[in-house]
């Protein structure tokens, strides 16, 4: 009712409203298509180094990159189920809210708009700095100052554009895809060079499963979350699942394809890393890759900042999109307030939704430290979190709705050997690193008192209803934006069959 007028308030033309929501279904459907599946990205430029200190050896640092890619396909398949079965916007938070109930929804998007998705984006726009700046500053540390600004920059910069044009924004994410795969490619091929001249003393089995520490489960288990980092974004094709073309074939087509491809890829370079640079001076480096260029490609070395710089930037353009559509869909379900799920009119950009995100991560900028390992476990353990509960909403929803229609229904060993491995990661990792894994489920937990007095109070105040309706109301004058349509269709499907079971 209040969104119904606060749209009046602006545009009382009816045809106004139809037209806004026509726009909305057209432009909303063509962002949807672009920056999405956002794994191969800056990842596999920061995640090497922790893998690497957490694991203690080469050898054991390539099996968890191999080990993890694996994990990720089993909880791929998991989600290709979610999306057909639960046809809604949001991915993981609209699964678990559809499953468990507001509470445990909530606090699954509270995690996300306060830890994952602002850190992250700050984690990577920070990469993107380093390396613009690594080479300028090639015997010591770029300024604290001079990253923190450039990546407020670059953050504003995009947010900008996305906020603009939808096309712009599609058009950044396929032109800066280029830059992923240029330094990816160049890195395995240079690698895979030396390799064949003879060079792969750290690859050989004697010297590369010799520890610099004792080895042990709450270690690798670390490793398994710096690897996480650059693995994520696998589930990203749930928050679009209704606009996937024919999904019961494409979402196993694209995970049959994708995670082994992704997996080898990451494999191969961390084999070409290690073809040049020893294990000590992996650890020593700031920009991975910009070490293994001075080191290989000669005068041509400042092909890998800028390879890097692009993919990092493409990077930081696809979280932008993602974080916002998640706010999108928490405010349509009454999570968050109404203006996050509002777009501007002409645009058809959800204009509040990215400030308020883009708001998160320069909050937490300023207060990075330059431990970014540290700051990857921290997210990576609230991530696998959010992935384990929602792959456990699949087991519950199997027992209590049998009679579900699933167009796709993986085998129960994919779920339950998910859990398995999820349980003992999340149990050790909590064990190894107390304070910084503990830190996340309590920010998670803070969630509780917000949800119960800012979305399961209904009786509020009059005063307070009349403030949030003024705040939205001036919210829209600010942004022009107005509350689409709502598509009652991606409901139907899930609504028809309780009426079946």
């Amino acid at each position: 009712m209040l969104t119904q007028i606060n749209f009046y308030l602006l545009y009382p033309s009816t045809d106004r409203k139809v037209k806004g929501g026509i726009m909305y279904s057209v432009c909303y459907s063509r962002l949807t298509k672009g920056p999405q599946g956002n794994i191969i990205g800056s990842g596999i430029f920061i995640s090497p180094k922790g893998v690497l200190e957490h694991a203690g050896s080469v050898g054991l640092s390539l099996i968890v990159w191999v080990c993890g890619g694996g994990i990720c396909a089993l909880g791929s398949m998991c989600y290709a189920e979610l999306g057909v079965t639960i046809p809604k916007s949001g991915g993981d938070y609209s699964y678990v809210t559809e499953i468990f109930g507001g509470l445990v929804g909530f606090l699954l998007l509270w995690s996300a708009v306060l830890i994952m998705y602002p850190t992250t984006l700050a984690v990577i726009a920070l990469t993107f700095s380093n390396y613009v700046l690594q080479p300028a500053f090639q015997d010591c540390l770029p300024p604290y100052v001079a990253t923190r600004l450039l990546a407020t920059i670059c953050i504003l910069f995009l947010t900008w554009v996305n906020c603009s044009s939808v096309r712009w924004a599609t058009r950044i994410q396929d032109v800066f895809t280029v830059g992923k795969l240029l330094a990816l490619v160049l890195i395995i091929v240079v690698g895979l060079i030396q390799i064949c001249r003879g060079h792969y003393d750290a690859l050989r089995p004697s010297v590369a499963f010799e520890f610099s520490q004792e080895p042990s489960v709450g270690q690798i288990a670390l490793a398994f979350l710096q690897a996480s980092f650059a693995y994520s974004g696998w589930n990203f094709l749930n928050y679009v699942t209704e606009e996937v073309v024919e999904p019961r074939k494409n979402l196993p087509r694209a995970i049959y394809i994708s995670i082994p491809l992704v997996t080898l890829v990451y494999t191969l370079t961390n084999i070409a890393y290690f073809s040049s640079m020893t294990p000590e001076e992996l650890l020593a480096s700031n920009a991975v890759a910009v070490t293994f260029g001075e080191k290989l490609l000669g005068m041509f070395s400042w092909v890998m900042p800028i390879s890097v710089a692009l993919s990092t930037f493409g990077g930081i353009n696809g979280y932008l999109f993602t974080s916002s559509r998640l706010c999108f869909s928490g405010a349509r379900e009454g999570h968050l307030p109404h203006l996050l799920a509002m777009i501007h009119l002409k645009n058809c950009t959800p204009i509040p939704a990215l400030l308020v995100c883009v708001s998160a991560a320069l909050t937490v900028l300023p207060t990075l430290s330059r431990f970014t390992h540290n700051l990857i476990n921290y997210v990576s353990f609230i991530n696998y979190l959010s992935y384990g509960v929602t792959i456990a909403g699949l087991l519950y929803l199997r027992k209590k709705r049998p009679n579900l229609v699933r167009p796709i229904k993986v085998s129960m060993l994919i779920p339950i050997t998910y859990l398995i491995f999820w349980a003992v990661l999340l149990g050790f990792s909590l064990y190894s690193e107390p304070v910084v894994c503990g830190l996340g489920m309590v920010i998670m937990l803070t969630g509780v008192p917000v949800y119960f007095v800012g979305v399961h109070w209904k009786d509020k105040p009059k005063c307070v209803y009349q403030l949030v309706e003024r705040v939205t109301y001036i919210g829209q004058k600010v942004c022009y934006v107005v509350f689409p349509q709502q598509d009652l269709s991606e409901t139907e499907p899930l609504t028809a069959s309780k009426a079946t079971d």
